[in-house]
């Protein structure tokens, strides 16, 4: 599944590409918005909150009237986005995973096997994503706010609770695996016996910050394939710090990497 980092740069790439422009056509190619046409709205921006995209659109100029719209999307594990000239040729997935087609003057932006799908009043985004806890790239971060989610179910693993996107948004199974390694801690470690939630909630952030604005994802420094984590995707291999060899294992109903050394099962 796409990490709060993607989606941050997903964000980014459209709000590059339709910015500004007002919308020359639309294809929204699922049940419920199949009649839906936004030829004539403006794209104002192009955000993420959490793993969520919000795409705002201001009225055509000739219903002024009309309140302003978002155009809500998740990734999940299969979605993407992707930004094409006009005339260009689109490549890259299947013709039958598309889901949106927006167009203007100066690009044509393609979904591609988008899920949650949902047009509402932009006073009401909160519909959608008022749930999510702090989002780790927004400019609203509050950490503070993220430790106070977190502890209020001590019980938890801390495997399972950073995952929760009603603690803090952003982070998938890359990042729960690779801060919970940098900060020697068992997935299964009950959020009560971790000692130091604040540290953990900073260092979430920092290294989602640290890998915005490029695709290629480390937690390790190194951008060398083979080099880019520490434990996440590694199962069987030796651990970089340890030699260890990593373990992978079902934690709920995700699957998590660890080194059972450097992160010693709790009592």
């Amino acid at each position: 599944m796409p990490e709060g980092d993607t989606v941050w740069n997903t964000a980014r790439v459209l709000h590059r590409a339709l910015a500004g422009a007002r919308l020359s056509g639309s294809d929204l190619r699922v049940p419920q918005l199949a009649t839906t046409d936004l030829a004539g709205w403006t794209v104002r921006d192009c955000v993420s909150r959490g793993k969520h995209l919000l795409l705002r659109l201001a009225a055509p100029p000739d219903v002024p009237a009309a309140a302003p719209l978002t155009l809500h999307s998740h990734l999940r594990m299969d979605g993407t986005w992707r930004t094409y000239a006009p005339g260009e040729r689109w490549t890259g997935r299947p013709a039958h995973l598309i889901r949106v087609v927006l167009r203007s003057a100066g690009a044509v932006a393609v979904g591609y096997h988008l899920h949650d799908l949902a047009l509402v009043p932009t006073t009401e985004e909160q519909s959608l994503v008022g749930h999510l806890g702090p989002d780790l790239l927004g400019p609203d971060w509050d950490p503070a706010e993220a430790v106070r989610r977190l502890a209020a179910h001590p019980d938890a693993t801390i495997g399972e609770a950073v995952l929760d996107q009603r603690n803090l948004a952003g982070v998938g199974n890359l990042y729960a695996c690779e801060l919970l390694f940098l900060r020697g801690v068992s997935p299964w470690t009950p959020v009560r016996d971790v000692p130091d939630l604040a540290g953990t909630v900073a260092l979430a952030q920092r290294l989602l910050a640290a890998n915005r604005g490029r695709w290629t994802q480390s937690t390790t420094g190194s951008l060398h394939r083979g080099r880019t984590s520490h434990v996440y995707g590694r199962r069987g291999q030796p651990c970089h710090r340890c030699g260890t060899a990593i373990h992978k294992a079902e934690l709920g109903e995700r699957v998590t990497y660890w080194c059972p050394a450097c992160q010693p099962a709790p009592r």
